[in-house]
């Protein structure tokens, strides 16, 4: 996901009109003062996100930007998209309407999840994106779609039952805020030792949540050997698992993690779901050594691994580039003709 995500972490552009766009990638920043947005400027980014002809990333920027902009018109403007015909873009669209926690995408998530013609990996994401919301009035679809005969639709909708009732454990008191400012399909755990974090990440007999929260400890905790631990997260447990681990790495950005990252990218047998986010990570990490991998499967034969690429690649120039902001289709509608 670009979960940067996909694309987790994020910098802030504030306006003034008290909406936030949220820039995916995974590096705290700088705030910025902009005018207010117009219904015509959403708009014209919203036409950009539904327009197949238009570039695969500058789809992608117009769909962060939307999902920074929030309100009505952006999370129409997303719903709109999930009838294109890629795979990777619908599954960012159902990622930010998670990460917007606006119960008004609630509907629409709901029909994309319960929708079998829509690809595993959509419908995926649209039941995490149901548990991010964190609304307890989606418990009983979820807990339906718990049984799915699509195994990671299936462990995605148990995961988003544990998150929901664990927030409802919490009696409203709100979680405490991490390093990360993206939502996350479970809590950290409360152990901080890396050590013992990666028994329990690696432990394929504890519950894919337990598992799940010791990831997220582990990326909270950052560093080399945190990195590495997680690393060794691509090696087993489901899809669902794996791809989870890649996307954490790139919310990270070690180059510790290059090597294992490059390698499930490069495995023909792998899932196309974890090697998909195993490309966005290297584009998010953005080291040199990054780049040879991602060129590699520019031409893969399928068409996520591909198209995953292709935006990691944007990513790669955006991270070691000089430009404030990745969502910046707005920026871009208030440039001055040439």
């Amino acid at each position: 996901m670009m979960k940067t995500g996909c694309w987790p972490l994020w910098r802030w552009l504030t306006l003034e009109s008290a909406a936030e766009v949220l820039v995916p990638e995974r590096s705290l920043g700088r705030k910025k003062t902009c005018a207010m947005v117009t219904e015509q400027e959403v708009e014209a980014i919203g036409q950009t996100l539904v327009d197949p002809q238009q570039p695969l990333q500058a789809r992608f920027r117009a769909l962060f930007t939307l999902r920074g902009l929030g309100g009505p018109g952006a999370i129409a403007w997303i719903s709109r998209a999930f009838s294109d015909d890629s795979v990777l873009l619908k599954h960012e669209l159902a990622y930010c309407l998670g990460q917007m926690q606006d119960r008004q995408a609630i509907p629409v998530l709901v029909d994309v999840l319960c929708d079998t013609h829509q690809e595993p990996m959509v419908r995926h994401e649209a039941g995490e994106a149901l548990g991010a919301i964190g609304d307890p009035e989606v418990l009983e679809i979820l807990k339906k779609y718990s049984t799915d005969p699509v195994v990671e639709v299936a462990e995605t909708c148990q995961l988003a039952v544990c998150r929901l009732e664990w927030l409802q454990q919490q009696s409203g008191e709100p979680a405490a805020a991490g390093p990360y400012l993206s939502v996350d399909p479970a809590p950290p755990a409360k152990e901080h030792d890396v050590g013992r974090l990666r028994e329990a990440l690696l432990d394929e007999a504890l519950p894919l949540f337990d598992r799940y929260r010791a990831m997220f400890a582990l990326r909270d905790a950052g560093g080399k050997e945190a990195a590495l631990a997680l690393a060794e997260g691509l090696r087993c447990g489901s899809a669902l698992f794996r791809h989870e681990i890649g996307y954490v790495l790139g919310q990270l950005q070690h180059e510790a993690a290059v090597p294992q990252l490059a390698a499930a990218l490069a495995q023909r047998t792998e899932s196309p779901m974890v090697r998909h986010e195993c490309a966005e990570a290297l584009g998010a990490i953005a080291r040199p050594t990054c780049l040879a991998a991602l060129r590699a499967h520019m031409a893969d034969p399928e068409r996520v691994v591909r198209e995953s690429c292709e935006v990691a690649l944007d990513m790669y120039e955006y991270e070691r580039g000089p430009a404030f902001q990745y969502a910046d289709r707005l920026e871009q509608l208030r440039l001055p003709p040439s």
